[in-house]
C-alpha cells in the first residue's frame, strides 16, 4: 500500500470501533514475531496527563543519548504523529511500508480463523511494536489507548509503569465509578515492576495499592513518597522544586504551564529515576534538559498573543478543571472567549459548569464532522445566553478574535478533535497565503 491507500485502510478499520479483549492483538502480535518482547517498554496509563508525561520520559530518555520510541493517541492532524523515534513522526514511506505488512499479518490471522478482524488501533499499536523493533530502540514509551487491563498495549512487561491519575472519563467502557476505572488503569501494573503515580483519594488508589501489593510491585505515589512545590510559574515557563525520599530535592524548569504539569513532570522524573536504577546512562543532567525540552502540542498550547490563543483537549471534567485553574491562574482578569466543541458521548454538562463562567462569551462549533460530535446549538442550549451556535470553526475563531480584542483570551477547547482540525484549518490558512 502507498500512503494514502494506507489512510483509507484505517478508515475503513475504524467502522469495527473499540472491541476489548486480548486475542486480537495476541494473534497480531505472534503472526510478526512479537516484536514488544524485543524492545524495553515503560507503559503509561491515566485519565489525563498520559501524552505529556510520555513525551517527558520519552525526552529525558533521549537527553541521555539514547533510541527512544514513543506511541501515543490520538493524533492531531497526521496519523504519522502517533509512532515516534528520536523525537521525529514516521514518514509518511515507513508508515505505509509498515502498515502494509501488518494488514497482510491481519488477514492472514483472520483467514485461519484465530480471531476476527483486528481493530484500527490494534493495527497500530501492532505497527508501533513492529517499527521499534525494526529500529532497535533503547527503549519505547507505550502510552494506553484507553483504561488498561483490556487495552491492546497490555501486551508488554515494562521495565517502569506509571498511572498518571483517574478521574470519570470513558465511563461506558472502563466503568462508572473511580474505584472501577482505577482497577481498569491498574490493570497494566505487572509482578515486580516499579509503579509511579499521582493517583489520589481512596476511591483511585485503593484498587491500584491492592493490585501493586497483590503483584509486588513496588509503589511511589505523588504527595507522598515524593512531591514538586511551585516556585514560579508563568504561561511561558514554570520552575519548581522537586522533592523525593529524604535526600533528594532539586529545581526543574519546564515549558508546560499549569498546576497540573508540576505533578506530571515530577511523575515522569521520578519514572526515569527508576528505570536509572537499572540503567545508568540516565544521569541527573538528563533528567532536567529532557523536561525542560518538552512540549505537548494541543494541551494549554499557546499558539499566538496579542490576543493569547490557547488550545487545549480539556475532553472531560478533570481536563476541564485543570484548564480553568490555568485561565483564573495566568488570566485573572482578562477577557475570556472560547471557541467550544465536544464529543457527545462526553460528559458535555460537567465540563461546561467547570470550565464556563456566566460572564465568558462561548462560540460553539461542532468539534468534528464524525457522527460523535455534538451539535453546535446542542452545546450552546447546555451552555446558556452568552453562547452563540456557529456553523464553522474558521467564522467562530474570527469572531472569537475579535471580540477579544488585543488583551483577551481565545480558548479553542473542549476536545482534541476540534484542536486537530483548527491545527489543519491553521495549516491550509498558512499554506494559502504563501
Amino acid at each position: 500500500m502507498n500512503y494514502q491507500e494506507t489512510l483509507l485502510y484505517l478508515d475503513s478499520l475504524g467502522k469495527f470501533g473499540i472491541k476489548l479483549g486480548m486475542e486480537r492483538i495476541e494473534g497480531l502480535l505472534r503472526e510478526l514475531g512479537n516484536p514488544e518482547q524485543k524492545i524495553k517498554t515503560v507503559h503509561v496509563t491515566g485519565t489525563n496527563g498520559k501524552g505529556s508525561v510520555s513525551s517527558m520520559i520519552a525526552n529525558i530518555l533521549r537527553a541521555a543519548n539514547l533510541k527512544v520510541g514513543k506511541f501515543t493517541s490520538p493524533h492531531l492532524v497526521k496519523y504519522n504523529e502517533r509512532i515516534v523515534t528520536g523525537g521525529e513522526d514516521i514518514s509518511d514511506e515507513s508508515f505505509a511500508a509498515l502498515l502494509t505488512i501488518v494488514k497482510r499479518a491481519a488477514d492472514s490471522i483472520v483467514v485461519k480463523g484465530v480471531c476476527e478482524q483486528p481493530t484500527q488501533f490494534e493495527i497500530l499499536t501492532a505497527a508501533a511494536f513492529l517499527h521499534f523493533a525494526l529500529e532497535n530502540v533503547d527503549y519505547a514509551v507505550i502510552e494506553v489507548g484507553m483504561g488498561g487491563l483490556w487495552d491492546s498495549t497490555n501486551v508488554i512487561t515494562p521495565v517502569v509503569s506509571v498511572i498518571t491519575n483517574v478521574s470519570l472519563d470513558h465511563t461506558d467502557r472502563c466503568g462508572a465509578t473511580v474505584e472501577r476505572i482505577a482497577m481498569q488503569k491498574a490493570g497494566i501494573i505487572k509482578e515486580n515492576v516499579p509503579v509511579v503515580t499521582a493517583a489520589e483519594g481512596d476511591d483511585a488508589l485503593g484498587p491500584i495499592k491492592a493490585v501493586a501489593m497483590f503483584k509486588q510491585a513496588k509503589l511511589y505515589i505523588y504527595g507522598r513518597a515524593f512531591w514538586g512545590t511551585e516556585v514560579e510559574s508563568s504561561m511561558d515557563e514554570q520552575t519548581f522544586t522537586l522533592h523525593a525520599g529524604e535526600y533528594y530535592s532539586s529545581d526543574y524548569t519546564i515549558k508546560l504551564p499549569g498546576e497540573h504539569q508540576i505533578a506530571n513532570t515530577s511523575v515522569a522524573v521520578v519514572a526515569a529515576k527508576l528505570i536509572s536504577k537499572q540503567d545508568e546512562r540516565i544521569n541527573e543532567l538528563a533528567l532536567h534538559l529532557g523536561v525542560s525540552n518538552t512540549v505537548w502540542p494541543g494541551r494549554l498550547e499557546r499558539i499566538s498573543q496579542g490576543p493569547d490563543v490557547i488550545l487545549d483537549g480539556a475532553h472531560n471534567p478533570a481536563g476541564a478543571a485543570a484548564l480553568r485553574k490555568a485561565l483564573d491562574k495566568y488570566y485573572a482578569d482578562q477577557k475570556r472567549i472560547f471557541v467550544f466543541g465536544m464529543m457527545g458521548d462526553k460528559d458535555m454538562t460537567n465540563v461546561i459548569k467547570t470550565l464556563i463562567r456566566p460572564l465568558d462569551m462561548v462560540y460553539a462549533v461542532r468539534a468534528d464532522s464524525g457522527d460523535r460530535a455534538a451539535a453546535a446549538e446542542e452545546l450552546a442550549g447546555l451552555i446558556g445566553p452568552q453562547a452563540l451556535a456557529v456553523d464553522s470553526v474558521a467564522a467562530a475563531y474570527e469572531a472569537a478574535v475579535n471580540e477579544a480584542g488585543e488583551d483577551g483570551v481565545v480558548c479553542v477547547c473542549g476536545s482534541l478533535y476540534l484542536v486537530g482540525s483548527f491545527k489543519e484549518m491553521l495549516a491550509q490558512t498558512k499554506a494559502g497565503c504563501h
